[in-house]
């Protein structure tokens, strides 16, 4: 899970043959809160924008009861959602993790070794974008 600039916020590793939606719900609580503006830190982003490996009434209305807007693609309809604009954002951010080579290709068989080299490229993504907005 991204922000809108490409950030990662949250990220989990899973088997080849998991389904995206079963991860949408522990990929929310695992975005910590984010201070900035005086008050209270927010929880949650605002909206969620996702294709439609995510497209699922029960998971949509669970986003409502949260406060979160869900812009999904529906899997019943054509293609052309327009979501496309939104969605190169975390394309790009998989280019970004790609480009070190122990996540691109996965040699570790041990699951917690290859989510410490994930979480250490996400580090390395927000140092770079930290550095880059100086």
């Amino acid at each position: 899970m991204t922000d809108a600039q490409g950030v990662p916020l949250a990220w989990s590793v899973t088997g080849g043959n998991r389904n995206d939606i079963t991860q949408l719900l522990p990929l929310l609580e695992r975005v910590p809160a984010v201070a900035g503006l005086p008050g209270h830190p927010r929880k949650r982003p605002e909206m969620v924008i996702g294709d439609r490996g995510y497209c699922s009434n029960a998971h949509r209305d669970r986003l409502r009861q949260l406060g979160i807007r869900p812009l999904l693609a529906n899997r019943y309809h054509g293609h052309g959602s327009g979501l496309g604009r939104y969605r190169w954002v975390v394309e790009r951010t998989f280019s970004w993790l790609h480009q070190m080579k122990r996540l691109l290709i996965r040699y570790e068989r041990r699951h917690d070794m290859h989510e410490a080299f994930l979480a250490l490229g996400c580090c390395l993504i927000c140092l770079r974008r930290l550095n880059h907005s100086f």
